[in-house]
């Protein structure tokens, strides 16, 4: 089911607001859109990335923003749906990282899952990924190696 309209765009203003607070490497700023609930949960795209409780996600944004000398979020595409006091997003973006000097621009899928609670949305779970690089357009899975995607 479609939000209405404000509701739609309340639920993207939390995201807007994410992006902001993102480039100006915000740490407090981005962890406050994330309910205080025990249950949070943030999934990045590492493979140790998988942190529950805000004081764990307010952990993770500080380790991205040590190692990054520059942040810039770009939202692609967002597709907004609810039920009754939840919504979910799923959303595609652009990462733009200063990282050891070298400038990267990194695409990745977006999903959030929130709840509106006494008059402001906020967010339950965020889940992060990169596309599977050894998997070719039309193919099911990924299962090239670097040599077969070189050829």
């Amino acid at each position: 089911m479609r939000l209405d309209r404000g509701a739609e765009e309340a639920v993207c203003g939390t995201l807007d607001r994410y992006a902001e607070r993102y480039g100006a490497k915000d740490v407090d700023g981005v962890t406050e859109l994330f309910a205080d609930d025990p249950d949070v949960l943030l999934i990045g795209t590492g493979a140790d990335e998988r942190w529950l409780g805000r004081p764990e996600v307010r952990r993770q944004f500080a380790r991205n923003f040590a190692e990054a000398g520059r942040t810039r979020f770009e939202w692609i595409s967002r597709h907004v749906v609810a039920a009754g006091d939840a919504a979910w997003v799923a959303a595609d973006a652009v990462v733009h990282v200063t990282v050891d000097g070298v400038e990267r621009s990194i695409p990745i899928r977006f999903t959030v899952v929130l709840e509106h609670r006494d008059g402001v949305w906020v967010w339950l779970h965020r889940h992060a990924s990169v596309a599977a690089g050894g998997q070719p357009s039309g193919a099911a899975y990924p299962v090239a190696t670097e040599n077969d995607l070189r050829r």
